[in-house]
């Protein structure tokens, strides 16, 4: 089956101008890298993106979730298959305390949302970059709050294209990590459970939480987030700075000299100069401390 079939089909699918072949992906992802996907989808209801799915099932055609391409990088050669993203699936709902997020919804922007309610709890998420489907998927946290804390279920789809509910127990949450993860499963929505707060405390935390983060990451330049994971009882970034690899890195791409746990694209970097320095930096702290660090990011695509 030739890429235009493909496209020919989909479009039964989804609205023809939600599909584009051989799509650029460097503005999908928060890196700024990649090279183009064979195809790229954006359903706009949970019908066409469970169809979507079925079909690259039934026809055997790779398939790959891209959501605000905040965790991820894209290798130069690009995705072959179909890439599918549910930016258009963005749809909060706040109903009390109990607030309902479709996948493509941004992090940040519940977070704004249920503050505005004087709800608490989901503060921590304020400065995460990310959709609300990638934050299930690697159990999204930062400054001591995290997406188990106040999940209650969430709709996803099967690789199949089959609907499941999962509830908190279902969803095997841990440290960025998940059974959607785990099953390559494409989240549809969550749904979390908050308490009612006092809005000036609300405020006072999200202002001290955005200090912290524009203090002390480089949101300047374009970057993949924290790359690696916390080892056991050490800090990555605290690794990487007493390995001397700040303002090192190859190509366009460099270790932060703001954040050690940040690896960005200084200058045009390509995907290739970004993994290249990521592993300069797996490397170098396995020569010196003996940690193997391990990534946080998801590397896709082909060199």
């Amino acid at each position: 089956m030739t890429l235009q079939q493909w496209a020919v089909d989909l479009a039964q699918i989804v609205n023809p101008e939600n599909i584009k072949t051989k799509e650029s992906l460097k503005k999908y992802t928060m890196t700024k890298l990649g090279g183009e996907a064979d195809i790229f989808v954006m359903p706009e209801t949970e019908q066409q993106a469970q169809a979507v799915v079925e079909y690259a099932y039934t026809n055997n055609i790779p398939l790959l979730m891209l959501g605000n391409g905040s965790n991820m990088v894209v290798r130069d050669g690009g995705v072959r298959g179909i890439v599918i993203n549910f930016a258009k699936l963005d749809t909060i709902q706040i109903d009390g305390t109990r607030v309902y997020a479709q996948s493509g919804a941004l992090i940040k922007e519940v977070s704004k949302r249920v503050a505005a309610e004087s709800l608490t709890g989901f503060e921590f998420a304020c400065g995460i970059p990310g959709s609300i489907g990638g934050a299930m998927a690697m159990n999204a946290g930062a400054y001591g709050g995290e997406i188990k804390d106040v999940i209650v279920e969430t709709v996803v789809l099967t690789s199949k294209g089959e609907r499941l509910v999962l509830s908190k127990d279902d969803l095997e949450l841990g440290y960025r990590k998940s059974v959607i993860a785990k099953n390559g499963y494409y989240v549809l929505s969550a749904t979390f459970q908050l308490e009612e707060g006092d809005q000036a405390a609300i405020d006072a935390k999200i202002a001290d939480l955005t200090y912290q983060r524009e203090s002390k990451q480089p949101l300047e330049y374009p970057s993949a987030g924290s790359v690696f994971k916390r080892p056991p009882g050490n800090f990555a970034g605290k690794l990487i700075q007493e390995s001397d690899l700040q303002g090192k890195g190859v190509g366009g791409a460099e270790v932060s000299e703001k954040h050690a746990g940040f690896i960005i694209n200084k200058n045009n970097a390509t995907a290739s100069d970004y993994i290249q320095t990521i592993e300069m930096v797996q490397r170098v702290v396995k020569e010196k401390f003996d940690v193997q660090l391990e990534l946080e990011v998801k590397i896709v695509g082909e060199d």
